[in-house]
């Protein structure tokens, strides 16, 4: 979509939304984020608020969750939300390396396609093949990003997401102004290894006391040329080859824009975002058969806008409405016809709906009731294509209760799904299922109230995605939906002290086990192996324990430290039946392919007055391409070390009242050549610079 589209959008939903009026309302943590402050109000969060006290009570967390935000997230040798992942336990991120590579992330080893990602609150979606490529979104606009294992810990939210097995919210920076300001102005310029060039621009006005908006652009560009070593060994431990070689066809063009307008109404807030992303990225391929450069490449363009509208009735009823329609179009070219040439076109359509309607009904007992539909669609100019189309209706009943030292929150969500194809082709018909969540939390000690213990069980399934039912000549429409189930505990201490040097320690635990039923998987069809079907014949048992810890230190008055330490365990094992030899032949009990058994990250900021210094660490322990866990399968551990510098340069003049921050990076500090994914080898040193300045 070009501008002109998006202009256009961006009048009508102009007026469509201005008849939404709220009172004002400010998130203390938000705040301290969004203006320039010195490293030690950063470490103190009573520090430059002026006399405001707060009322309410301490909730201890229900959910086990995980969050970056505000400057530690700008701390972190990062460009994309992937990037950032990396640092949360239990999470693997699938990176085929470079700058353009696809990037996704799992959660506790159940399947990318389990996660849900949602952007502003309302769920990204990809009917096509479930994946969501994290690489595309950039932090320059990031506000926070928090990562739920199984729902957001909150009662009062859209069916939608009550129904993935663990979910990432990516949230935006939303406006805010000091005091006499209109206006803020940032802009950002990237640049280092690979040919990386990375300008970025946002403007946030406020229109009113009630409406606000803000317009973020950002350009990438790269080469994406990195040299590596490539070394393999042979089981007898002889060297097969060792070279070093340039990595090709890892280009990227690509451009995001993005608006938002936000407004407050004496008993609601709404706000609208109309998102563009278009790129153009070569595709550099797996190192194998001696072959070192790839000619496919890929563009993807994708357009989406939605709106969101909640309304505080009374005291005791709120609701919200939401909606969304999306367009994403994606070209794929392989021109190499020593294989098979290809051009192949792909446009999806989405639109989704949703309401929310939460009632208190006693004082500390609360219920929602919540109905959403989507509707799928999926186009190509493949020959004999399926052309299918979804239907989805998602009912769910949620409650809370809230009685001394327990906290019990409950979900039941109904899922109905309609699938049809074009005439001539099977269809998966109709899916109708209900599944259940239970979370508790309790305070054993009442003089303690920084202690909580937890527990959850939660049982949910994905549907087979487009090209697992319908892809030609691979497709199933027989297919199962692949389901999960999860049980949990743990528990959470968390003590603040204002003006100690101690200021903040945070300490979570947990033990999990998940099952995964009715994997789906490819396997051979017919004697060849050129043709593939898609099959129910997995199952994988998983058992893993995760623990972090942060703390936050401050001395004198200039200087602070914050320290966050990620380990995580995971026994990820093939329990599929024996018996489905054709499919996992000798695979039975086996770890499953690129799950390590240990992994683990260090992140630390070091804050003397406008200057920090940040180091992160990230080891991820030996793994299996397959989970035949044999010697010809072995996969290396790797780790990596990050370090960065900033200095941040507050300005007050008449004419201009921002700051200019400027850090410098390396990544890979010790040079170490790594492959997250057999035969797509990482980048190995490299360096980029960053130069911001507000307004």
């Amino acid at each position: 979509m070009n501008c002109r589209g998006i202009l256009t959008v961006l009048c009508i939903l102009f007026p469509l939304l201005t008849f939404a009026q709220r009172r004002d309302s400010v998130c203390v943590a938000d705040a301290l984020d969004s203006v320039p402050v010195r490293v030690a109000d950063v470490l103190d969060s009573t520090t430059g608020l002026g006399e405001v006290t707060v009322y309410g009570r301490r909730r201890e967390e229900i959910v086990p969750s995980q969050r970056l935000r505000g400057r530690r997230l700008e701390a972190l040798s990062s460009f994309s939300v992937a990037d950032a992942m990396r640092y949360f336990s239990g999470v693997q991120i699938k990176d085929y390396g470079g700058v353009g590579g696809l990037k996704t992330v799992d959660i506790r080893s159940m399947g990318t396609n389990h996660m849900g990602v949602f952007y502003d609150g309302i769920q990204l979606g990809n009917a096509q093949n479930g994946l969501v490529d994290l690489g595309r979104f950039s932090l320059d606009n990031v506000e926070e990003i928090v990562l739920y294992n199984g729902q957001k810990a909150e009662i009062f939210q859209a069916a939608r997401d009550y129904g993935t097995s663990g979910s990432v919210y990516i949230r935006t920076r939303r406006p805010a102004f000091a005091e006499g300001r209109r206006r803020n102005l940032r802009a950002t310029l990237r640049g280092g290894s690979f040919g990386r060039i990375n300008p970025s621009l946002t403007w946030e006005q406020r229109w009113s006391r009630r409406v606000t908006s803000s317009v973020s652009a950002d350009y990438t560009g790269a080469s994406g040329r990195y040299r590596f070593r490539y070394r393999r060994i042979l089981p007898s431990g002889a060297v097969a080859w060792d070279t070093t070689a340039v990595r090709q066809n890892g280009d990227l063009r690509s451009c995001r824009v993005e608006a938002s307008v936000f407004g407050n109404t004496d008993d609601g807030t709404w706000d609208a975002k109309v998102y563009c992303y278009d790129s153009e990225r070569g595709i550099p391929g797996a190192i194998v058969n001696n072959v070192w450069k790839h000619a496919q490449r890929q563009w993807d363009r994708n357009f989406f806008v939605q709106s969101r509208w909640t309304r505080h009735v009374s005291e005791r009823y709120r609701f919200s409405l939401s909606g969304k329609y999306a367009d994403d179009r994606m070209r794929y070219l392989n021109p190499d016809t020593t294989l098979m040439y290809l051009d192949n076109r792909f446009r999806q359509r989405e639109l989704y709906l949703s309401t929310a309607h939460c009632v208190e009904l006693l004082q500390g007992w609360e219920v929602n009731v919540a109905a959403d539909y989507q509707y799928n669609a999926l186009d190509a100019s493949l020959a004999n294509f399926a052309r299918p189309q979804r239907h989805t209706l998602l009912l769910a009943v949620a409650s809370h209760y809230e009685w001394r030292r327990l906290r019990v929150m409950a979900s039941l969500l109904g899922t109905n799904v309609w699938d049809r194809a074009r005439a001539g082709v099977a269809s998966a018909g109709v899916t109708s299922r209900w599944t259940p969540a239970l979370y508790l939390s309790y305070r054993p000690v009442e003089d303690c109230p920084d202690l909580s213990l937890r527990a959850f069980y939660k049982g949910i399934f994905r549907l087979p995605t487009f090209n697992d039912l319908y892809y030609t000549e691979v497709g199933n429409a027989l297919l199962q939906p692949e389901s999960t189930r999860q049980w949990n505990v743990g528990f959470m201490y968390s003590r603040d002290r204002s003006g100690a040097f101690l200021g903040h320690v945070e300490l979570k635990g947990d033990a999990y086990f998940c099952a995964v039923d009715n994997k789906i998987v490819a396997i051979p069809k017919g004697s060849g192996q050129y043709r593939w079907m898609m099959m129910n014949v997995g199952r994988v048992h998983i058992a893993g324990v995760e623990a972090v810890a942060e703390a936050s230190m401050r001395w004198r008055r200039d200087w602070g430290l914050v320290l966050c330490l990620n380990y995580t365990w995971q026994r990820a094992a093939d329990r599929t039946d024996p018996s489905d030899d054709d499919a996992y032949c000798g695979t039975y009990g086996g770890q499953i392919a690129y799950i390590p058994r240990h992994s683990g990250s260090v992140a630390g900021s070091l804050v003397w007055r406008n200057v920090g210094v940040n180091y992160s660490f990230i080891y991820v322990g030996e793994r299996y391409h397959t989970s035949a866990n044999i010697r010809e399968n072995y996969e290396q551990p790797w780790y990596t070390h990050d370090i960065s510098a900033t200095y941040r340069l507050p300005v007050r003049r008449r004419w201009w009242r921002g700051a200019v921050t400027m850090a410098v990076e390396c990544n890979n500090v010790f040079d170490q050549q790594y492959e997250v994914i057999s035969n797509y080898p990482m980048p190995g040193r490299n360096w980029n610079g960053v130069l911001r300045v507000e307004f």
